[in-house]
């Protein structure tokens, strides 16, 4: 048991647009939290400490909140983050480039980039996350999920990670090159494989699995449908991207004679068990039809930005109803795995679009968290209530930088602060984060071995590694 003691501000996110997404007034001051297992079991006023083994954290120096839920990522390009020859690049010419260096990709890089992944990812206060990994080189012959889930469990993360897949290179009209896609039942029974194995439908399962074709221009139809009908057998989700670009867009219009959404209907990838990465190119009607079917947006501020990519339409999704969560994007686009930054940035990108009141603080915890666990299939994470699931982060507002910014706790995580850094971290009842270390993992270890495979697979692909 884990008994937090004392708590500055406990925040109760609310999700969804306007009164709906909560105030100040949802919050609690001076309560103590006790965590009883994989659940928050009470939340009152001076809670005895229980008989028996349970840790006792003082917590009147934090905003306690439900850990963050991070529904985009490619774990893998962590080692590839700021490389000179793309910095101004635009989507597809950055994937063009990136892709002959993500060719040499092996089971050492995936575990170290996905350690580092995940260790950024609890250090700013992400308890739940998924993984996009669409990139299976020839060369690989490794249990791929394996490797991440061990990677997760090193870490102490909730992982849904995806199953992703492309058969589509440059001779059949795609971007990547030959040795890094598969044939499409080759796919199909990896999939199946990696359902099989690993995918936990239970409601606080540590590990989950979906399928994730990587967008419609890497694979065909054929595999978008098969993709759905066999996460639909086996009770799992599904995710692509979809309306990152227009140069995506016009892309399907040529080969499909449709646009993305409408190829993505045709294919049955839409509905409450699927989510998009980006879409920002919907048009009215689209997110009409995305808030009707129930299909979810992962929303990438920072991506988005870094490659010029546009602006998505968070307010207009939220305010029809459309299912939106955070993500991070891969470390490539980023170029960062920081979760708490990534809520700052979504909060300020809409205010860009849409003016001073484009969103508030709130509604942006909101889509942070229960938007998020929402999208990856956990409706008992994401909030602090009893008997919701015991992913917590806390965060330390007694810090230079939040002076004067205690009058809303909660919003100072976003508008003020310049240190993301989580004080503690609890997954499944289970710390994680301690005063601002990994509890599991060596952190000096995860840079050094992350700095060697980057180095590596920079060597191979014939760049000249600056280290």
């Amino acid at each position: 048991m884990i008994l937090l003691k004392d708590c500055f501000r406990v925040v109760r996110p609310r999700y969804g647009a306007g009164p709906a997404a909560g105030s100040v007034g949802d919050d609690l001051s001076g309560v103590d939290v006790l965590i009883d297992g994989k659940r928050i079991a009470k939340i009152g006023r001076a809670l005895p400490v229980p008989a028996g083994a349970c840790k006792v954290v003082d917590a009147s120096r934090h905003v306690v909140m439900p850990g963050l839920v991070n529904t985009h990522h490619h774990f893998y390009q962590t080692l590839t983050r700021n490389v000179p020859a793309v910095q101004d690049a635009k989507l597809f010419d950055w994937l063009v480039y990136l892709y002959e260096v993500w060719k040499g990709i092996d089971e050492e890089a995936v575990y170290w980039s996905s350690m580092l992944a995940m260790a950024e990812l609890a250090k700013t206060g992400c308890t739940l996350s998924t993984d996009h990994h669409y990139l299976y080189p020839r060369s690989f012959t490794g249990d791929l999920p394996g490797i991440q889930f061990k990677a997760a469990a090193d870490v102490g993360l909730r992982f849904a990670p995806t199953r992703g897949s492309m058969s589509r290179s440059k001779k059949d009209g795609g971007l990547p090159p030959d040795s890094v896609v598969q044939d499409e039942d080759e796919i199909l029974a990896q999939s199946e494989e990696a359902l099989r194995k690993y995918h936990d439908a239970a409601p606080d399962a540590m590990r989950k699995v979906a399928l994730a074709p990587c967008s419609p221009f890497s694979v065909s139809e054929k595999s978008m449908r098969d993709a759905a009908d066999l996460a639909r057998r086996y009770g799992a989700r599904l995710h692509t991207h979809l309306a990152e670009t227009n140069d995506e867009d016009d892309f399907c219009v040529q080969m499909y004679g449709r646009r993305p959404l409408k190829v993505m209907e045709d294919c049955g990838f839409v509905g409450k068990d699927v989510w998009y990465a980006h879409g920002i190119h919907f048009n009215d009607d689209e997110l009409d039809y995305l808030a009707r079917t129930g299909t979810g947006v992962a929303h990438c501020p920072s991506s988005n930005m870094r490659l010029g990519s546009g602006i998505c339409r968070v307010r207009e999704m939220l305010d029809r109803g459309v299912n939106v969560g955070l993500a991070v994007d891969g470390s490539a686009s980023n170029d960062a795995s920081d979760m708490l930054g990534e809520a700052r940035q979504a909060l300020l990108l809409q205010r860009v679009r849409y003016g001073s009141g484009g969103v508030t603080a709130r509604e942006v915890l909101g889509v942070a968290t229960i938007g998020g666990a929402r999208i990856l299939g956990y409706d008992d994470a994401g909030s602090m209530e009893p008997g919701a699931l015991a992913d917590v982060a806390l965060f330390d507002v007694m810090k230079l930088e939040y002076a004067g910014a205690l009058s809303d706790p909660a919003a100072a995580l976003l508008f003020s602060g310049y240190n993301h850094g989580v004080d503690h971290l609890v997954v499944n009842g289970e710390m994680v984060v301690e005063n601002g270390r990994l509890v599991g993992a060596d952190e000096d270890r995860i840079r050094d071995e992350a700095n060697r495979c980057a180095k590596r697979l920079y060597e191979k692909a014939g760049i000249q590694a600056a280290w």
